[in-house]
């Protein structure tokens, strides 16, 4: 029995990995103390599209902020 060939990813390393060696999440927490991505965000980031990449970098920076304001 053969196996079905793996669907061909194109990987994307143009667009480095916010994180900053600080990975801390809490129960309550959704997002990474460190780089505030999800979980989902971090374990995905090496199969993520640059897209997604972008996509994912623009959340980051709005949950930074939101963290900042509000203490």
């Amino acid at each position: 029995m053969r196996r079905r060939p793996r669907p061909v990813r194109n990987i994307d390393n143009t667009i480095p990995s916010p994180c900053i060696k600080v990975c801390q999440f809490k129960k309550d927490e959704l997002v990474c103390r460190g780089c505030y991505r999800s979980q989902d965000e971090v374990r995905n980031w090496m199969i993520m599209s640059k897209e997604d990449k972008l996509a994912s970098l623009a959340q980051v920076d709005v949950r930074k902020t939101a963290a900042k304001n509000n203490g």
